[in-house]
């Protein structure tokens, strides 16, 4: 493995201002979306798009200041890390509608009466599938079998029973998440923070996760990596670098850190992988 020099480099980093690796990485992998970066033109002035536009076009050449971005999300203290995803949201929510469609989906929970089979839908627009860590301190994360428990049914009987309008009673019922819409582009977070009330306070998970080359979820829905927001450290700090593998040089596969970009090779990504997004 080598570093490419400036003159040489095919790929191009972000200046830390700080501790502004979380936003690097996260731009880093917004460029990598081509549907994202070629639809990024809002003229809107209230929009983020014309700076995301400016820095698009400044990457293939040179590496780039995230300077007006920083300012247009209102970070104050750039030496104070926060959370990438939170900050890959804000982006979204800035960016014109047309732009962020493409990590946009449609999500119900569904309540199914058990005794009368009357269904309550409540639906709502998601940007991420939130994926529960704590139950993994004792071996490695299964991102297939994540998702295999987002969408399993939880039944609620005896104590737990739920009331039906329909019965008028409390009854037996089961809830599930169903996709209505499904993104183009799906972004799962892992929830690595958890509360530990041995130690009354948030700690983090930090188990190895198998992460699949291709991801199938309900409705038989297909998905297939192509980048990872990788976070090393703990809830009071750390750093934040994206691993990607661009459409354009499958399958090989980079470590965005900041200003350094760093090929990894074909497959040597998909070995267990400390990830937090």
């Amino acid at each position: 493995m080598s570093w490419w020099s400036s003159t040489e480099a095919k790929y191009h980093g972000l200046f830390n201002y700080g501790a502004t690796c979380y936003l690097n990485s996260v731009l880093q992998v917004l460029f990598r979306t081509e549907e994202f970066r070629e639809t990024v033109n809002s003229p809107d002035e209230n929009r983020i798009d014309r700076h995301l536009k400016e820095l698009f076009e400044k990457l293939p050449k040179r590496t780039a200041s995230t300077r007006d971005i920083l300012k247009a999300l209102d970070v104050d203290n750039v030496y104070e890390q926060k959370d990438a995803a939170e900050y890959f949201e804000r982006i979204l929510k800035k960016t014109s509608e047309n732009a962020a469609q493409i990590f946009h989906g449609q999500l119900t929970h569904r309540t199914t009466c058990l005794e009368c089979q009357t269904e309550t839908n409540n639906e709502g627009p998601f940007w991420h599938l939130p994926l529960e860590l704590g139950d993994s301190c004792g071996g490695n994360y299964s991102v297939e079998n994540g998702i295999k428990m987002f969408f399993t049914p939880t039944t609620f009987d005896g104590e737990n029973q739920m009331y039906c309008e329909k019965c008028d009673a409390k009854v037996d019922a089961s809830t599930k998440y169903v996709i209505t819409h499904h993104p183009d582009v799906l972004l799962l977070l892992l929830k690595r923070f958890d509360f530990s009330y041995k130690y009354m306070s948030y700690i983090k998970i930090n188990c190895d996760v198998d992460i699949p080359h291709t991801l199938k979820i309900p409705e038989n829905q297909t998905y297939e990596l192509y980048a990872v927001v990788e976070h090393v450290g703990d809830l009071r700090g750390g750093h934040y670098t994206a691993i990607i593998k661009p459409k354009d040089e499958e399958p090989q596969w980079y470590t965005f850190n900041d200003t350094c970009v760093t090929p990894l090779g074909q497959n040597s990504f998909l070995d267990n992988r400390n990830t937090e997004k």
